[in-house]
């Protein structure tokens, strides 16, 4: 008998931030997070490059992204869908 496994990938959404690379695209994700001690609520960002096919998304879109195997030395993300177009 041969067990599939099922193979569960981490997404995020976040905001095109560039798409000036052939195939890439630099994705904007932040996120809110209470410190610990005073309890203030920040916002934390970190940016990803993410493997974009057909150009799909462009600067401005707010896309949805999944982990992936390394395509190079920065990128191990890929654009899933694009969950709305910028205005413009």
């Amino acid at each position: 008998m041969s067990e599939q496994k099922q193979v569960v990938r981490r997404t995020l959404s976040g905001r095109v931030v560039s798409d000036k690379m052939n195939k890439t695209v630099t994705v904007l994700v932040e996120r809110r997070v209470k410190h610990p001690l005073y309890g203030k609520v920040m916002v934390q960002s970190k940016k990803y490059h993410a493997d974009v096919a057909n150009d799909v998304a462009a600067e401005g879109d707010l896309v949805e992204i999944e982990e992936c195997a390394p395509i190079s030395k920065t990128k191990a993300w890929r654009v899933t869908r694009v969950l709305e177009k910028a205005q413009g």
